[in-house]
């Protein structure tokens, strides 16, 4: 082997390891992200799905008196599991976007230093969000079923599986367990992009500001600007993601409310006007600094411990 190929192949290791660390990083801040967020979320969908709640606190109190307390973590398993393999791919993949940035700017312009324009953190959070959607269009859908079921009695599903199937059978997978999947692509594009580059924003501005590496940068600081970007991300999203929710609680066949994504767009602003697409953002705007601080924190911790 020669000198060259050696040191290519250092290099792809390098790469390989590198991309190890941000899933794993990504997946443990999942599993916190789920953790924190499972009850502010069941109020979000309930809120965006049914006409029976006046406001987020009527909708969490008929919860607890109606359901009890384990109610606020229906569906939980799904989005564990499969949430904690979203961030992981989220991170993996804005952190491969990012490398593939630094490398076509350094080929541009050698002398420079490996950084990217605000615009190519967005897009590298876009691609994130779009390679993440096949895997969380099917969970948030499965997750969405669960939680907005019947309580007791009237339930439809005994459970993750059960819906997998039951959806399935109604629709086939494409068209059963994938529904909503166009809209949930534009969703995750919007809101990764955001979220990653207002992040990203104030980590740089925090460096600068303060004259301290990005690596030393506290813990506390990280939450909180992980949180900020939580708050930006649903606030550029938050229409299509009422409108994923709308499409992945519908009925079937001659129940079947919606035909298309553009189809339930126009019945919200016929029916709600602009105030139907914002349906249950209070809660989620109050889920959204905790979560999301939990989430960035746990994985730029985790990073700075496996580095």
């Amino acid at each position: 082997m020669t000198t060259d190929e050696e040191l290519e192949l250092g290099v792809e290791s390098q790469g390989l390891k590198r991309t190890l660390k941000d899933l794993f990083a990504g997946a443990a801040g999942g599993i916190a992200q789920v953790l924190i967020g499972q009850p502010f979320d069941i109020v979000k969908v309930r809120l965006q799905t049914t006409q029976q709640y006046s406001n987020a606190f009527d909708c969490a109190g008929k919860i607890w008196k109606n359901e009890g307390p384990l109610a606020f973590y229906k569906g939980t398993l799904t989005p564990l599991i499969g949430i904690g393999a979203c961030v992981s791919i989220q991170f993996g993949g804005f952190h491969y976007a990012r490398r593939a940035f630094e490398a076509r700017n350094k080929e541009a312009n050698p002398s420079a230093p490996p950084t990217l324009s605000y615009g190519q953190y967005y897009l590298a959070g876009a691609f994130a969000g779009v390679t993440n959607s096949v895997l969380s269009g099917p969970i948030e859908h499965i997750r969405i079923r669960l939680q907005t079921q019947p309580h007791g009695a009237g339930r439809l599903y005994n459970g993750p599986i059960d819906c997998v199937r039951k959806l399935s059978v109604h629709e086939g997978i494409l068209r059963g367990v994938f529904r909503g999947e166009a809209v949930t692509i534009l969703r995750e594009a919007q809101a990764y992009g955001v979220w990653f580059l207002t992040f990203e924003y104030l980590m740089n501005w925090e460096a600068q500001r303060s004259e301290t590496p990005r690596n030393q940068i506290s813990a506390l600081k990280v939450t909180t600007y992980g949180g900020i970007a939580g708050e930006a991300l649903w606030i550029a999203s938050y229409p299509f993601d009422v409108i994923k929710s709308k499409m992945q609680s519908d009925g079937f066949g001659p129940n079947m409310r919606y035909m298309t994504m553009r189809d339930a767009f126009t019945q919200t602003w016929e029916l709600e006007g602009m105030r139907g697409f914002w349906k249950g953002i209070g809660p989620t705007l109050l889920r959204a600094m905790p979560v999301s601080g939990g989430t960035f924190a746990v994985a730029e911790m985790t990073l700075r411990l496996i580095s």
